[in-house]
């Protein structure tokens, strides 16, 4: 156990190198660690604690438990609005021979995954980052890792520089397919989060998609009318029945009383879970919004890289590095996303001498080209 926390500890930490942003943060580690807590906090309830305790006349107990376990437990839903200790002894709760024509059960098993059920959840919500990671190959760490270091001399940073600026010299244009690898990625972490919301519905019988805003409307609704949404999802006690042959030889249903604890505690946690998907998935699809306007903005592109340097650098020499004539859109955009990579994990001042270097670089070439250009062919004899 002291392992798996000290694995949960360094999987707090961040990473050294950025290679995304705190939006992505939030999927792969934020949300990750949700369910992975949660799924720790229901494995020791379940495995370590009693999560089910049954009563029924003439049956021991541990039997009992462990065959409502196995088998689940039910409820009846058109009991769940009762006035409790009058019309029922609990809500949802009734003897099968008191039932009406045209009323059903609905049978709780669900209890059994849950624990297994987060953890899934939890891997599901990682899938974008490695993805992400594993096509991404370590690029961006392998460019800035030595100009990261708290103490490095003049001579290390202008080679760190030089390189690369000679590594984007020789790049160019090569980066379409890396920004697109990671914008998908983005999209994914969207996508992904709305089908683990309907994943989790299907989980839970179709009742947690408006979980949340039933919780909320529940304060507000008439006692005598209301029946408790978490109660609904999660009833504390259940029904279950159990056949046993009587002393004629003949099958004798024995009718039992469930009480299922572990539910006070997947009640709080699934409400928390609610808020905190639906959050997620709100801050992710405005952050696409934002991100569309990147791309489809030029200018916001220089924008971002102007504000990682210093005042001393100058927007005219970033616009120069990001939009020459020669390239496509996708190759500009793959570019701009490594140039911005690279300055997100450096200080203002390392920026600084690399935009002021890399255009120094491009305007030699550009002047050498401009050069041979004008210098006039020797005359054949």
């Amino acid at each position: 156990m002291l392992g798996l926390f000290k694995q949960l500890q360094d999987f707090l930490k961040f990473d050294q190198v950025w290679i995304d942003n705190n939006i992505f943060r939030l999927h792969y580690k934020g949300t990750v660690i949700v369910f992975v807590l949660a799924s720790l906090l229901v494995t020791s309830r379940q495995y370590i604690g009693d999560p089910i305790d049954c009563m029924v006349d003439g049956i021991p107990g541990g039997i009992m438990d462990t065959y409502c376990w196995i088998h689940s437990t039910f409820s009846i839903p058109t009991r769940w609005k009762i006035e409790q200790g009058k019309d029922a002894p609990h809500p949802g709760v009734a003897p099968l021979a008191d039932m009406e024509e045209g009323e059903e059960v609905k049978h709780h098993a669900y209890y059994q995954w849950v624990c297994f059920f987060l953890f899934f959840e939890a891997i599901l919500f990682y899938v974008p980052r490695y993805l992400w990671k594993t096509s991404e190959g370590g690029k961006i760490k392998m460019l800035v890792q030595d100009l990261m270091e708290p103490i490095i001399n003049e001579d290390s940073k202008q080679s760190q520089i030089d390189t690369i600026v000679k590594y984007f010299r020789e790049t160019r244009g090569t980066h379409a397919l890396y920004a697109f690898r990671y914008f998908a990625c983005e999209v994914l972490n969207f996508v992904n989060i709305i089908l683990q919301i309907y994943f989790i519905d299907f989980f839970l019988g179709f009742e947690f998609s408006t979980y949340g805003l039933d919780v909320l409307s529940f304060s507000e609704m008439e006692p005598e009318s209301r029946g408790d949404p978490m109660h609904i999802v999660f009833p504390k006690v259940t029904k279950c029945t159990f056949n046993k042959y009587g002393p004629s030889g003949t099958i004798e249903p024995k009718d039992g009383l469930c009480v299922l604890p572990l539910n006070i505690i997947n009640e709080k946690m699934f409400i928390f879970i609610w808020f905190w998907l639906v959050i997620v998935a709100i801050v992710t699809g405005i952050f696409l919004l934002y991100r569309i306007a990147v791309l489809l903005g030029p200018q916001i592109r220089v924008a971002l890289i102007t504000v990682k340097g210093s005042k001393s650098t100058k927007r005219s020499d970033v616009e120069a590095i990001l939009d020459p004539a020669s390239l496509s859109f996708a190759e500009k955009l793959g570019d701009w996303l490594v140039l911005y990579f690279v300055c997100k994990n450096l200080d203002a001042l390392a920026v600084n001498d690399l935009i002021r270097h890399i255009h120094k670089s491009e305007a030699g070439d550009n002047s050498n080209t401009e050069t041979l250009k004008m210098k006039p062919q020797s005359s054949q004899v």
